[in-house]
C-alpha cells in the first residue's frame, strides 16, 4: 500500500483544475467472511474494493465525481467532471461555503497492531470449528453458527492546501448464534447481541469473548425455552451494555445527527425531535446522563486522527449532566447552523460523499458495579442484547425487544423470562436514568451496520456503554 500511495500523490501533485480548492479521498477495502455452521465450514466469502473520489470548490459551490480508474489518465477525468458539475451548479447555489477553510493537516492513523500479522485461514476456521463443536449434543439445539468477519481499509486524503492523511485500519467482527426449538418455540441467542466489533489484531477475537463461549450461550437458548413470557408490568430497568449500545444509538445519536436536525434526512432515514435551539437549553436526560463524541478510544471501531473532510478529530461532550451541549454535525453543517460540532464528516467508501454520521458515541461511566445495581432495584427486570426495535421517524416514541430478560427483586436476580420488551419516549426515557454503572460494566462494542442517505451509506459507529437503570419503565412479553 506504501507504493499506491506513493504513485497516488504523484499523480494528484500532476493534477490540473481551475478550480480554488480540489481534493482526492482514496479508499481500499479488503473483506473476508469466515463461518462454521453446526460443524460445517461454509465457503469464505472474499472481497477487494478500491477507488477515488475527486472534489473541486469553485466560487464556494463543492461538487465532486468518483472513479476506479486510478491512472493519472482516470483521475484527471474525474477531477474534470467535479469541476464542470461545479460550475453549472454554481448559478444555483443556496450556501457559499468559501468561510470553509480547506485542511492542511497532515498525519497517519493505525488501528492496534495493524502492521502484525493476522491468524491465517486455516488457524481461523480451526478456531471456529472448536467453539462450533463446543456446542452440547442436544437435540432441541437445532442451529447454531460461529463466524469472524475482518475488513482492512486503507486510506489516503490530499488536496492542494498541502493536507496529507492516511489511515490504515483492521476491523475485527466475531459473532456466535444458537438456536433451540422444542417442537412449539424457538429461541435465539447470540453472543454479544450481534454487536461485537472493534479496531485490531486476533487479541479483539478473545476479548470480545468469542472463545469459550459457545457452551454459555447455548445453555441460554435453552434456558429461554422453559422460561414464562415476560410479564406486562411497570418496573425499574437495568439496560446491559449490548442493548444500550442500542438505545444509545437510536435515541441520542441519530437526533443529534445536524443534517437531520437541518431537514436533510426526512424524506428517507426521518428527522428528530431535537431543534437547532435546543442546544445549551434542553434537559435531555437525567443529571446522570454523560454522553461523548470519542474518537480516541483505540479499539472502538469509528477511532480516527481526522474525518474525510480532513477536520482534527477530537473528544467532546455531546451531553453533559443530562443539559444537550453539541450536536452531531461536520464543517459544512456547523457553517449552514452556526452551531458547534465534531469531525464526523464520514463517508462509507470512496464512491459516496461524507455526511453527518455517528462516529463513537459513548456514554460514560458512573459510580455503581453490577452488584450494586441490582442490589438498588426492588422491582425491575434485567434485559440484554436486541433481538427487535421500532423508533418513528423523528427518533422519539420507540419500542425494543430482547433476547435475555431476568426478573429482580428485592435486590436480587430471579428468574429467566423470554420475549422481554419495553417501550417509551427518548427524553421521558433518560429522563427515567437513575443510576449508571462504573468502569467494569462498561463494554466497548459496535456495529458496522448503520444506515443512512441518499443513495444509501452503510457505515462503522462505536459504542461504549456501562449498565444503567432506568425507573418505572412500562415492559411487557412477546407472543407465547
Amino acid at each position: 500500500m506504501v507504493e499506491a500511495f506513493r504513485t497516488l500523490k504523484r499523480d494528484f501533485a500532476a493534477l490540473h483544475c481551475a478550480a480554488e480548492h480540489w481534493s482526492l479521498r482514496y479508499v481500499s477495502q479488503d473483506s473476508q467472511q469466515l463461518a462454521v455452521r453446526k460443524q460445517v465450514a461454509e465457503p469464505p466469502r472474499f472481497s477487494r474494493d478500491q477507488g477515488a473520489m475527486l472534489s473541486v470548490r469553485v466560487a464556494g459551490v463543492e461538487a465532486y465525481a468518483a472513479t476506479s480508474d486510478l491512472s493519472r489518465q482516470g483521475l484527471q477525468a474525474a477531477l474534470e467532471r467535479a469541476e464542470a458539475l461545479a460550475r453549472r451548479i454554481a448559478p444555483l447555489a443556496l450556501l457559499d461555503q468559501r468561510p470553509l477553510a480547506p485542511s492542511s493537516a497532515c498525519g497517519d492513523q493505525r488501528s492496534p497492531g495493524f502492521d502484525q500479522p493476522f491468524p491465517s485461514l486455516a488457524e481461523c476456521y480451526q478456531l471456529l470449528a472448536a467453539e462450533s463443536a463446543a456446542v452440547p449434543a442436544d437435540p432441541r439445539l437445532v442451529n447454531w453458527r460461529v463466524g469472524l468477519d475482518v475488513s482492512c481499509v486503507e486510506q489516503l486524503y490530499l488536496n492542494n492546501n498541502g493536507a496529507e492523511l492516511t489511515s490504515s485500519q483492521r476491523f475485527v467482527y466475531p459473532h456466535l448464534s444458537v438456536t433451540a426449538y422444542d417442537g412449539q418455540d424457538s429461541q435465539t441467542r447470540n453472543l454479544g447481541g450481534a454487536h461485537l466489533g472493534q479496531q485490531g489484531g486476533a487479541e479483539v477475537i478473545e476479548r470480545l469473548g468469542l472463545i469459550g463461549a459457545a457452551a454459555q450461550v447455548a445453555d441460554q437458548a435453552l434456558q429461554l425455552l422453559l422460561a414464562p413470557n415476560t410479564p406486562t408490568d411497570t418496573r425499574d430497568l437495568l439496560l446491559m451494555p449490548d442493548q444500550m449500545i442500542l438505545q444509545l444509538h437510536e435515541s441520542i445519536g441519530h437526533p443529534l445527527e445536524l443534517d437531520r436536525i437541518l431537514g436533510d434526512e426526512r424524506n428517507f432515514a426521518g428527522t428528530s425531535f431535537v431543534k437547532a435551539g435546543d442546544f445549551g437549553q434542553l434537559q435531555y436526560g437525567s443529571p446522570l446522563l454523560n454522553v461523548t463524541f470519542d474518537p480516541e478510544v483505540p479499539e472502538e471501531l469509528a477511532s480516527y486522527g481526522h474525518d474525510d473532510d480532513g477536520s482534527p478529530a477530537q473528544r467532546q461532550h455531546l451531553i453533559r449532566d443530562g443539559l444537550l451541549l453539541r450536536p452531531l454535525g461536520g464543517a459544512l453543517s456547523q457553517l449552514r447552523s452556526g452551531l458547534p460540532g465534531v469531525a464526523n464528516s464520514r463517508a462509507c467508501n470512496w464512491n459516496r460523499p461524507p455526511i453527518d454520521r455517528m462516529a463513537n458515541l459513548n456514554i460514560e461511566p458512573g459510580q455503581h458495579s453490577l452488584e450494586q445495581l441490582i442490589g438498588g432495584i426492588e422491582h425491575g427486570i434485567l434485559m440484554a442484547s436486541n433481538r427487535s426495535w421500532s423508533i418513528d421517524d423523528a427518533r422519539n416514541k420507540f419500542q425494543f425487544g430482547c433476547e435475555w430478560g431476568q426478573l429482580i427483586e428485592n435486590g436480587e436476580l430471579r428468574g429467566v423470562v423470554k420475549n422481554p420488551n419495553y417501550r417509551g419516549i427518548s427524553s421521558q426515557f433518560w429522563g427515567a436514568l437513575k443510576a449508571v454503572g462504573d468502569a467494569s460494566t462498561r463494554e466497548v462494542l459496535g456495529t458496522p451496520h448503520c444506515g443512512k442517505g441518499e443513495p444509501n451509506q452503510v457505515i462503522r459507529v462505536g459504542h461504549a456503554t456501562p449498565a444503567c437503570v432506568f425507573a418505572a419503565i412500562d415492559v411487557f412479553g412477546g407472543a407465547a
